[in-house]
């Protein structure tokens, strides 16, 4: 297996995505929705998991935790407007819950309405507390290491948590991916035109999914706000569409991943935005990273794939 992390993009995903959740907006239980439209994907359950899937809500947004089987909930366009491009959309959140609504179902809507067919990818994730209490003193902890005995006025930087094994999130990904080809013509999908955009960790999952799936072809992937560190690009990669903040805490000044998908002689094109920070999903008011998904449709159509197939 080819090595995913040169500069530690995914090691800086898991250690910060965490901490900038946690530093504001209060948590609040949610009932779990019905999802009438999520279909099982049979990847089995998650090792060492003594809690049920749980949902709350931050920010306003919708947000499950303790995921232990994986769904995928199609959102296809209306009668006569389909193009047959098909996109699996990853949600973000530290592979420790998923923001559902906002970097999930509000995508997946917007896509259908530019005859894309969309379909949200509800992966298992790492345990979290069972309480809703105990998770969100865990969301709380402090993450600041202690200073330096020889030098109190100096923090030290704490190290990089391991790499977390990623086996189930590859496999959930990878039935996605099958789930759609079978039901290609069902659903009006070009099986030679099936994308992949996440965003945070989903955009780590989709990367992953690039760089060490064996039965996955994508025709085009979009890492959304996700590690910006170099990578080893295969030589079948797809076309990439990539978006970040200067004032996100994974950009960090690196375009690591943007010079390896260059220097391999693959289709780029990399948004750095001012503004936005990290998680604004499809935008916030006032910031210039608001029109992000404005030039990704507009990528789409330049590549063709908004064209009727």
């Amino acid at each position: 297996m080819k090595k995913l992390i040169k500069s530690g993009f995914l090691l800086l995903l898991l250690s910060f995505s965490v901490q900038t959740f946690a530093q504001d907006g209060t948590i609040h239980p949610l009932e779990a929705p019905a999802e009438p439209r999520a279909i099982l994907l049979g990847t089995g359950g998650v090792e060492n998991q003594p809690a049920s899937e749980t949902w709350f809500k931050q920010w306003g947004d919708p947000m499950a935790r303790n995921i232990t089987t994986a769904t995928l909930t199609p959102f296809l366009p209306e009668p006569g407007t389909a193009n047959g491009t098909a996109v699996i959309v990853a949600p973000g959140g530290g592979f420790s819950w998923l923001s559902m609504g906002n970097e999930g179902w509000e995508v997946a809507e917007a896509l259908a309405k530019q005859g894309i067919a969309a379909f949200v990818l509800k992966y298992r994730l790492n345990p979290t507390p069972e309480s809703l209490e105990d998770f969100t003193a865990w969301m709380n902890r402090p993450r600041t290491a202690p200073t330096s005995s020889s030098d109190s006025s100096k923090s030290v930087t704490p190290p990089p948590p391991p790499q977390r094994n990623l086996s189930n999130q590859l496999e959930d990904a990878e039935a996605a991916y099958a789930m759609i080809l079978d039901r290609a013509k069902e659903w009006g999908v070009d099986p030679s035109r099936i994308g992949m955009i996440g965003f945070s960790a989903g955009a780590g999952l989709t990367m992953h999914s690039t760089l060490h799936s064996k039965t996955m072809k994508l025709a085009f992937i979009g890492p959304i706000y996700g590690g910006m560190g170099a990578v080893e690009v295969p030589e079948n990669a797809p076309p990439m569409f990539n978006v970040i903040a200067t004032d996100d805490f994974l950009f960090l000044g690196q375009t690591g991943v943007i010079e390896s998908w260059y220097k391999a002689g693959k289709p780029v094109e990399f948004h750095l935005y001012q503004n936005g920070g990290h998680g604004f999903g499809l935008g916030n008011p006032n910031r210039t990273s608001n029109r992000w998904f404005d030039a990704f449709i507009y990528w789409l159509e330049v590549n063709k794939f908004l064209e009727a197939s």
